[in-house]
């Protein structure tokens, strides 16, 4: 995996809610907000959601996903936030890269709501960031 761009890396730990966007079978797109936990090491973001919601049904492996991340407090002067293409992870690499743990030590108390985890493994990213320079970009992308 090409390291990924310190900024970019920074934002993810600091930042909590991302914005994931599916496309159903016919072509519908949906979205959902959720909070998430950043593993630096594999690339990877990590959720926990409920069975039996809309997005349950599109989440398979290998299918793609994208969204967006804000930070916690949004300056409308000072522009800052990632966008992201992803792909959702299988459910033994998510057990395998240990998500559960990753997601409990940043949310313990999510540990009292039913649900699962699930993951998806960053492939490209790009952070606008107007608190340095307006305009300023950073892109990554995973090599394969």
């Amino acid at each position: 995996m090409n390291p990924i761009i310190e900024n970019i890396k920074d934002f993810l730990e600091e930042s909590q809610i991302a914005s994931v966007c599916f496309v159903d079978e016919s072509g519908q797109p949906y979205c959902i907000n959720c909070f998430y936990a950043f593993d630096k090491e594999k690339g990877v973001l990590v959720f926990k959601s409920s069975l039996g919601t809309n997005h349950h049904a599109m989440i398979k492996e290998k299918k793609k996903v994208a969204g967006t991340i804000l930070p916690n407090e949004v300056n409308t002067l000072k522009i800052k936030g990632l966008q992201y293409e992803a792909e959702i992870v299988s459910q033994s690499l998510v057990a395998d890269f240990q998500c559960s743990s990753i997601y409990y030590k940043k949310y313990p108390f999510a540990l009292a709501m039913p649900g699962y985890i699930w993951a998806i493994s960053l492939d490209k990213m790009k952070l606008t960031d107007n608190t340095l320079v307006f305009g300023k970009k950073e892109k990554w992308e995973r090599w394969f």
